[in-house]
């Protein structure tokens, strides 16, 4: 295998691992909008966008405030950053009912000009879970136009992407975000949203966006239990009173990809993109375990899958590739999957039954390699399961297409 396929496979495999929760680690989820943790912790906010930046500006710092609104003192035990790129302060003397405490946390901003996206993960003395906090935006060498910021533009109304990560999220809560976008034009718009899927709102920070300005776009998705894993939100942006389609900068649409890498990313939405009307918020839903006792716990479904990749070897594009995945539950109680989520469309997985205490399921699986390109291949499947300890699983299927 090549360095920079080798290199490719492991960016996918850290990219499976950050957009969807980790094996036997659960994340605690703020009820609703008002970002609470646990009925004793709230923030003022989960999310900081610096938006964009410029390498000269050299380190940026964002402070998120903690507010203890339980009935006992609140202690912010640790904060672990994702990478060695960000510094962390926070308050240490426990805070008293009532009382407010913060967390600083400083981006060096010195590995050059790319988008970045950093998580924080905070340990409370309550909840016993813990709350991820993240840092997010694009630093550039050079300073750019408006128009290479907001390469996708529906009229006046510029966008970095209309494909946007919404996060995760659990059943029974909200989860909110927000990315910036800009007028490119010179003078005020006017923006609605028409054809907004069930469960998703948003709006702007400020509207109308004057000429030449930036704004908030806000969006807030509900959960609902026929929807698990990764689903998309939709919403029509309309400009000034007229519905537009995208229009995709050059620089955009070419952007140069490590050869070989296509088959190794999920297919792009065809409902986003150059053409079409709409932006998209897509999140990943899983069950919520919060409210479980240690009993409840104890008796939970456990999935362990005999492995956790299958390799079909060496073969020729175009060829049908049959594999399996065995599951043995040795937990207490059935084992469920409520959604089997693939990075690609050209892949297909069975319906999976349910596991009893003991027992063992099957999930098989088809893989079309056709229109693959020859090299390494890796597709990801995302289950969503009822077990607490593995709410998420990940599995690979990988070979080598002649």
């Amino acid at each position: 295998m090549s360095g920079t396929m080798r290199k490719s496979l492991f960016n996918i495999l850290i990219m499976s691992f950050l957009v969807t929760v980790p094996v036997g680690l659960v994340f605690a989820q703020g009820s609703g909008a008002d970002n609470v943790f646990g009925g004793v912790a709230r923030l003022d906010k989960t999310v900081h966008d610096f938006g964009d930046i410029l390498v000269t500006d050299g380190p940026v710092s964002a402070t998120f405030t903690v507010t203890n609104v339980g009935e006992k003192p609140l202690v912010i035990y640790n904060v672990v950053s994702s990478c060695g790129c960000t510094d962390v302060e926070w308050t240490r003397q426990p805070l008293k009912p009532g009382e407010k405490g913060s967390i600083k946390a400083t981006y060096k901003n010195d590995e050059g000009g790319y988008p970045f996206d950093k998580n924080l993960t905070v340990y409370f003395s309550e909840p016993k879970q813990p709350v991820i906090l993240r840092l997010r935006g694009e630093s550039h060498k050079k300073k750019l136009s408006f128009k290479e910021m907001y390469p996708v533009r529906f009229g006046d109304f510029g966008l970095k992407t209309v494909d946007i990560k919404g996060g995760n999220l659990s059943q029974g809560q909200r989860k909110s975000g927000e990315v910036m976008v800009a007028n490119l034009g010179a003078k005020a718009i006017d923006v609605k949203f028409e054809d907004v899927s069930e469960g998703l709102s948003v709006r702007l920070s400020r509207n109308p966006i004057p000429a030449g300005e930036t704004a908030k776009l806000i969006f807030t998705v509900t959960s609902d239990r026929n929807h698990w894993g990764k689903n998309y939100y939709y919403a029509t942006p309309v400009v000034d009173g007229r519905s537009l389609r995208a229009v995709v900068s050059p620089s955009a649409a070419n952007r140069a990809e490590d050869a070989g890498t296509e088959a190794l990313v999920a297919d792009p939405n065809p409902l986003l993109g150059a053409g079409k009307s709409k932006i998209g918020i897509y999140t990943v839903t899983k069950e919520d375990f919060s409210s479980l006792t240690k009993e409840e716990r104890d008796s939970a479904p456990v999935p362990v899958a005999a492995e956790s990749t299958y390799s079909f070897g060496k073969v020729k594009a175009g060829t049908r590739v049959n594999g399996a995945f065995e599951i043995t539950n040795k937990g207490k109680s059935p084992f469920k999957v409520y959604k089997v989520d693939s990075e690609s469309s050209r892949l297909t997985a069975s319906t999976f039954k349910d596991v009893a205490p003991g027992a063992k399921g099957r999930l098989e699986v088809t893989l079309d390699t056709s229109a693959f390109p020859k090299g390494e291949c890796l597709v990801i499947l995302t289950l969503t399961t009822n077990s607490p300890s593995r709410p998420i699983m990940n599995l690979f299927l990988t070979g080598w297409i002649d």
